[in-house]
């Protein structure tokens, strides 16, 4: 008989019954079921930044440990000056968040409720689905034929009850980039009723990335999302944040946790947007990688996506075991069957010494298993 639950008579049905976030797991965990060094271990599985933070933001952080005993600015009114001279906007037209996912979840507490509903992609990035499930809203998921988004789709799906509509291009895990005239399109077709979010988690890394906020200016409700994870290297001090009109940031800055961005995470980011250089050499890093892995996993035998991320989409027989053996190997990539693709698995680019590690461990577990048939 299996043990009770002693939360099962008070917890939210509708919460029982959300997935949990399964991030890309850690170097140390690895080390630990493997014997392994950690310091032999290439992590390609979470699309960090292989260059590392920018050396402008880590100098930032340093210079601000004195003042951890004081609570942040609330506001980070620096900050989001700085994000609004970056992008021609007005600070009221931006809102901070705990990385870009804590402004996923504002959006859909302050936009969602029981009865309402939000739409989007099949595989898109699993956040929007639990931020839709925590505001107890329906899901409303479209079929993504060939992993690509179908924008005829979307529009089908969306009614009177839709209040939110979640987007990323390129899209987290496939990869797909919307056309941006076909985007920009579809955004001035949707009803007024609907506000239509775009992940922009990768913009950064596109030679021509869509521009929404000539539509922003002409008063459509649309809503941008942006990280310092990927392109800045911050991940690990968890800095997001969003762009649209100024009373979509009027009702989000109501539900905003008080103080949720710390003195090193505003000061960081501060700085990281003066560092162009270390953005420059991270995109131009990507491409080369980009290339590497396609050519090299192709050769291979290997059915390769690329987009203009900083990740590929690799085609094997089984996800999950081919994650496995290349753990064993001391290589981390990222299986994709908890989104329904047991049979992709998600690679990060890196550094050209851990790009040749994980086709080198790719060529191995390929070798073994010819091998094992045999």
């Amino acid at each position: 008989m299996g043990e009770s639950d002693p939360e099962a008579d008070w917890r939210d049905p509708a919460i029982a019954d959300c997935p949990i976030y399964e991030p890309g797991r850690p170097i140390e965990e690895v080390a630990r079921a493997h014997g392994l060094d950690p310091a032999d271990i290439v992590k390609l599985a979470s699309n960090e930044n292989p260059l590392g933070p920018s050396p402008r933001a880590v100098e930032a952080i340093r210079d601000g440990l004195e003042r951890l005993h004081d609570y942040p600015d609330g506001s980070a009114r620096e900050l989001r000056a700085a994000l609004a001279g970056h992008l021609g906007l007005d600070p009221e037209e931006i809102v901070v968040g705990n990385g870009s996912n804590e402004i996923l979840e504002m959006l859909a507490l302050s936009y969602l409720r029981p009865g309402y509903n939000a739409v989007l992609g099949q595989y898109s990035f699993v956040v929007y689905r639990l931020a839709t499930r925590h505001a107890k809203a329906e899901t409303r998921m479209v079929p993504m034929p060939d992993l690509r988004h179908d924008l005829a789709a979307y529009r089908e799906a969306i009614d009177g009850d839709t209040r939110l509509v979640f987007l990323a291009s390129p899209d987290n895990p496939t990869g797909d980039r919307v056309d941006p005239a076909e985007l920009l399109a579809f955004v001035e077709d949707l009803p007024p009723h609907v506000l239509f979010v775009l992940d922009e988690a990768y913009a950064e890394y596109l030679a021509e990335p869509v521009d929404l906020r000539p539509l922003l200016r002409a008063g459509r409700r649309v809503f941008c999302v942006r990280t310092f994870s990927k392109v800045y290297g911050l991940a690990g001090i968890r800095v997001g944040y969003g762009y649209g009109p100024a009373s979509v940031v009027a009702s989000l800055e109501r539900v905003r946790q008080p103080f949720n961005l710390g003195i090193p995470a505003q000061r960081g980011a501060r700085a990281a947007l003066g560092d162009p250089d270390h953005v420059e050499a991270t995109v131009r890093l990507n491409r080369e990688g980009l290339a590497f892995l396609t050519r090299e996993l192709g050769a291979l035998g290997l059915s390769v996506r690329t987009g203009e991320a900083n990740f590929v989409l690799v085609e094997v027989p089984s996800a999950r075991d081919c994650f496995e053996d290349l753990q064993r190997q001391g290589v981390i990539v990222r299986p994709l069957d908890g989104y329904g693709l047991p049979h992709h698995l998600r690679v990060s680019t890196g550094t050209p010494e851990q790009n040749r590690r994980l086709v080198d461990a790719f060529r191995t577990w390929l070798q073994d298993a010819a091998g094992s048939v045999d």
